[in-house]
Parts: structure tokens; sequence; C-alpha cells
């Protein structure tokens, strides 16, 4: 456990980035401070789960959390403030996990998408701030997203990873064909590379997996490329292009002011910036790109952990533990990635 400067702020809340992989949490204050922060592996039954989220939060809060919300990779249920639907989460997929942890911890507990906790973390303390209107796109092993507009979270569904760019295109595992996750997903850039290699194609990523073309991750694809390795630029560019097709749709729907990208993809930053820019510039409505600007993340992995907790505030100052579908922002159904 990490801990930081003690702040000023009476009000302190966790924020919960609950992911396949780790569950990490943070106690932040009022004005946006860390100041403890955990991270353990996630559990695979759903009762350890819980109880490790309990015990995260006491460990880092020792009793100063006045509200918790959970940022879930995952379709999640207005109604029941449910998950529906997770590729990383199965266990506690339609299991009243937040009315359980609001009885565990006796504080307020709410449950948000964790791309669309992402949006509002940077709109709160990242590359956000000076924008009321932004999209944010997390480019990872899938592709989610959220939509701020007039600085406020936006009420809407926003698979964004899942718009379909080519009617004809690859099947995707939502069900449909050619959605922009099947493109320009870590996994999809992944696949990508396995399949050149399998064919023959020369590359420097060959050497970086002992001849076993399935132990080739994003990461390595990025490094080689970073190094020269035309075989990967290739790949990136190509991951792009269909990259900015999407985000041109996104610019042609909401006019936004920025898209934010956020996610593993960001260390091909700079192959993919151009080929994005160059995309929306052909194909978005003029002039909704003229001042259009296409950002990092500045927040990294804490965007999601920080819009939780602004979230978290927002619930802790209704005094309310059930939040309804009326409350913004704390459960709604949003994307799955």
């Amino acid at each position: 456990m990490e801990k930081g400067k003690t702040s000023r702020a009476t009000a302190t809340v966790v924020g919960i980035d609950l992911g396949g992989t780790n569950v990490r949490a943070a106690l932040i204050d009022e004005a946006g401070h860390i100041l403890a922060r955990n991270r353990e592996e996630t559990p695979k039954e759903a009762a350890l789960l819980q109880e490790t989220i309990v015990r995260m939060v006491a460990e880092i809060s020792e009793g100063r959390a006045q509200a918790v919300v959970l940022a879930a990779a995952g379709l999640v249920d207005p109604r029941t403030r449910r998950i529906l639907r997770s590729p990383n989460l199965e266990a506690i997929v339609d299991l009243p996990v937040v009315e359980a942890l609001t009885q565990k911890l006796s504080i307020p507990v709410g449950l948000v998408n964790d791309a669309a906790a992402a949006a509002l973390g940077e709109k709160w303390k990242g590359a956000g701030q000076p924008f009321n209107d932004f999209v944010l796109l997390t480019l990872g092993t899938g592709i989610g997203g959220g939509v701020v507009h007039k600085g406020k979270l936006l009420d809407i569904a926003a698979e964004l990873g899942h718009m379909s760019i080519n009617a004809e295109g690859p099947a995707c595992q939502c069900g449909r064909r050619g959605c922009l996750e099947s493109y320009a997903s870590a996994t999809a850039i992944v696949d990508r590379a396995v399949k050149e290699l399998v064919s023959g194609r020369d590359s420097l990523a060959r050497a970086c997996c002992d001849g076993n073309y399935y132990k080739v991750t994003a990461e390595i694809i990025f490094k080689t490329a970073m190094e020269g390795d035309l075989l990967c630029r290739e790949i990136i560019k190509d991951a792009a292009f269909h990259l900015g097709s999407g985000v041109a749709n996104l610019v042609n729907i909401f006019s936004p002011e920025a898209v934010i990208f956020s996610g593993g993809l960001l260390g091909a930053w700079q192959f993919i910036k151009p080929e994005v820019q160059t995309r929306v510039t052909r194909l978005a409505f003029k002039p909704l790109d003229r001042d259009l600007k296409l950002l990092p993340s500045t927040l990294g992995d804490d965007a999601g952990v920080l819009g939780a907790a602004r979230l978290a505030l927002d619930l802790m100052a209704e005094g309310n533990p059930a939040p309804s579908s009326a409350d913004p922002g704390i459960a709604r159904p949003l994307q799955s990635h």
C-alpha cells in the first residue's frame, strides 16, 4: 500500500477500478488528491472478490471513506445496479454486488462502467479539463468509451468500439461485423501480427518470442516498431487508419472539441496520431474538425479511479446508499470494455 500527502479537504471517498486482472483502489479527497492506493489481483470467485474489496477499502481508508464507486468493465443495468455482461468479470455478472457491499461497508456504494469513469476522471483532473464536450476512447484489449457533453458525463450506451466501419468486415465477438474494435484494438493488432508472422513475413518480432508467434504482445509490436521494424509499423498504421475512420464518425455525430485516447495503445502514439489525424481530416464534416484536438490521456491508469471517486463524492453528497437509475453517472447501460 502506498500513501501520499494528507489533504486539508474533509470529504474522502474510494474509487475502485475493477478489472479482470487487477483491482485498483484509491482513497481520494474532494480536491482530487490521491491519499492512498492499493492493488491486488482480481479474485475469480464472487464472494472472495467482495471480501477483497471490503478489505482494500478498510486498509486504505482507515475508516475515512464516506462513499465507494466501482468502475467495472461491463454493461451496467441502471435499474438493478448489476453488471449484465462483462468479458472479464463473469463471476459477478447479474449479482447484487452493490447491495452486498453497501451492507458490508455501511456507506453508499455505486457502480459505473470503467471507460465512462475514465472520461469523467479526465474531465475532472486530466486532459479533458479545458473542454466542455469531448469523447474518450480507451484503446486496450477492446475499445470502450465515454462522452462528456456540456461538462457532464452523457447518459448513453457509448458502445463506441462496436460501431461498424465495414459491414462486410471480420466477425466481432459482439455478433456484428466490421466493428472498430475488430480493427484497432490491441487484440486486433496482435492477431494481425501473428497471422503475418505465420505467413512468413520478416520482422524483428520473431526474435522476441523464441519462435512461438503466439507469444507476441502489443508491447513487443510497439517496441519493434520504434526500432524501425517495417511490418510492425505497417500493422500499427493500418490499425490507426481504421481508428481514424471511427473517430471521424464520432466527430460527425458529437462535434466534440477533443477526442482523448487512453489505454495500452498509447505506447505507439507517435505512429497512431498522424494516421488518425489524416483520416479525420479526410472524412469528418467541415468545419467540425477545424479546431479538433486529438490528445493522449494525462492520467493514465488513474483516470478510472479518479472518475469513480468523482461520482462517489456526488453519491456521498446525496446521502443515498442506493442510487436510482435517475442518478447520472452512477449506474447506467454503458459499454463492455
